[in-house]
């Protein structure tokens, strides 16, 4: 009999997680069968945010190892850094010197509201001019 509670419960889970699918995470139509990409947006904002973050974490720990800031190129070859250079629409750059580092996420795709980050040596994450 509990078996049956089990999988009773099992299928109202699915059931919710489909709901909550099909409602909020499924790209509505806006008319002409275009689609909204603003949850999509919305999500690779706060990832390239995410990714800026362990960028500057990985540039303190270059620097507390080697004295200097690094360039991305170089945190990627000396193992400090397993990153790509670029996340769903977006791109980083870095500019690195002895005594500090500035890393930018800049938006390349084309979509509005689309704001480009930076990250340096406080580690706090802004929008970028």
């Amino acid at each position: 009999m509990r078996g049956i509670f089990s999988l009773a419960g099992l299928l109202v889970v699915a059931l919710i997680a489909a709901l909550i699918y099909k409602f909020y995470l499924q790209p509505q139509s806006t008319g002409a069968g275009a689609a909204t990409s603003m949850p999509v947006q919305t999500i690779d904002s706060i990832g390239a945010q995410n990714d800026l973050i362990s960028i500057g974490q990985a540039e303190r720990v270059y620097q507390a190892e080697h004295a200097k800031y690094a360039s991305l190129d170089e945190l990627v070859s000396s193992g400090a850094l397993a990153i790509k250079k670029q996340r769903q629409g977006y791109e980083f750059d870095s500019q690195a010197s002895d005594d500090g580092f500035r890393i930018t996420a800049r938006c390349v795709a084309q979509v509005q509201g689309c704001v480009s980050y930076t990250i340096d040596q406080n580690m706090s994450v802004q929008a970028a001019p």
